[in-house]
């Protein structure tokens, strides 16, 4: 049997400092997203525009987001992650500044869509946990997947509230800029998560087989467990991006005042953190199918109670904090699974793949949302549609096996 390299090796910090500049990361490039509802309204407003402009540019910027994570993931696995998060930031950052000046709905879709969209699947916190797979020792990874997870949470908590303010106060574009300003501050926080070489053949065992990026995805799309792991990811992705798109204009449209909007995004992420902190420490010590499955089933619950119930800003408080509890919480055991399944050499590329389905959710969670507000004058259908597939995603997720994937042995010699 041949040895183990060291990992440390390849590994310049010591965890905890890998870990507080990873969160760190995540944090930031999730804020500025999770309070884009917040410009909604105003910018409408300002311009005469339809919810469906916001709407179609927020769902391109999910859908771009997620076509580009495997994209962006077998960059980082190849080149390194501060290459692919330098960029992305970057790019993210210009789309922000962009989207502070648009005043077409052209110049809105190339802004938030378009390059905020290419710049969250190259900085996004999904690279952060690949990179956390990767440099840190095996112990750390459940704890780690959570914290990662738990800091784009907090994110949300921060961003929302201070959003709501700013734009009260001095403007949304101004508010616009200075979120494109604080996303550039990813670029030295990344230089702690360097992995290039990392995955290569100099990775430790469980990093996978020497294969090729096509044969590594052939497997992976192969692979029956995977796949259910896929389509139920769609799920999670349709219900965080409507109701981070659509819920400030929702509420405000059942008569609630716009700081409701504001604080229930935030307290999603409260939430959220300590979610997604749990569902990290549990993957770890119970079957990850049964978390997903749970995680699902309870978002469908929280989703129909809350619409039974008459709108007031105790219910929307509420709301955030159940759905919150449930909000990013599937990420831990989901980017566990894939580990487990594939090991850790092509994880971020992987990983990448099931993202694109959940993006997919998310743009037609989107999209809907503000085409059948224009059409009926109401949410209604989108909010029992979003039940619905958290029931059917919870059933799908049952049958996986957490098992690594069956190879050849001549596949890992």
């Amino acid at each position: 049997m041949p040895a183990t390299p060291d990992r440390s090796a390849a590994r310049r910090y010591a965890p905890e400092i890998i870990l507080l500049c990873g969160c760190l990361a995540g944090l930031i490039t999730f804020g500025p997203r999770s309070a884009i509802g917040l410009f909604q309204i105003p910018m409408s407003t300002e311009f005469g525009w339809s919810r469906e402009v916001f709407s179609f540019a927020i769902a391109l910027q999910n859908l771009l987001w997620g076509i580009g994570q495997p994209f962006a993931g077998a960059f980082a696995d190849r080149y390194g992650t501060v290459r692919a998060l330098t960029i992305g930031a970057v790019l993210y950052a210009a789309g922000q500044a962009l989207m502070a000046y648009a005043t077409t709905p052209s110049m809105m879709t190339i802004g938030a869509g378009v390059l905020i969209g290419f710049g969250l699947a190259g900085c996004s916190f999904n690279l952060v946990l690949a990179a956390f797979g990767k440099l840190l020792p095996e112990k750390w990874r459940g704890l780690a997947f959570g914290a990662g997870t738990a800091a784009g949470s907090l994110g949300q908590f921060l961003f929302p509230p201070i959003g709501s303010i700013l734009i009260e106060r001095i403007g949304w574009q101004e508010t616009s800029l200075i979120f494109a300003a604080t996303l550039l501050l990813v670029v030295p926080l990344s230089i702690t998560l360097a992995t290039r070489g990392t995955g290569g053949a100099g990775a430790a065992a469980g990093a996978g087989p020497q294969q090729t990026i096509p044969q590594a995805i052939g497997e992976a799309l192969r692979h029956p467990s995977y796949v259910l792991l896929v389509i139920g990811f769609f799920t999670c992705g349709f219900q965080l991006a409507f109701i981070t798109a659509h819920m400030p204009a929702y509420l405000k449209d059942v008569g609630l005042p716009a700081w409701v909007g504001g604080w229930t995004l935030a307290v999603i992420g409260l939430a959220n953190a300590v979610g997604s902190l749990t569902s990290g420490w549990l993957s770890g010590r119970m079957p990850r199918r049964w978390i997903l499955s749970g995680i699902y089933l309870g978002r469908a619950v929280v989703v129909v109670v809350f619409i039974m119930l008459p709108p007031s800003p105790a219910t929307a408080i509420g709301f955030g904090v159940a759905m919150g509890l449930l909000w990013l919480s599937t990420i831990p055991p989901t980017s566990s699974l894939v580990m487990t399944m594939f090991g850790t050499r092509y994880l971020a590329m992987i990983y990448g793949f099931a993202f694109v389905s959940h993006q997919l959710g998310g743009f037609l969670g989107v999209l809907l949302g503000g085409i059948l507000y224009e059409s009926t004058g109401s949410y209604i259908v989108v909010w029992w549609l979003s039940a619905a597939l958290g029931i059917a995603s919870a059933l799908i997720n049952i049958p996986i096996k957490e098992v690594p994937v069956a190879r050849p042995a001549e596949a890992t010699a």
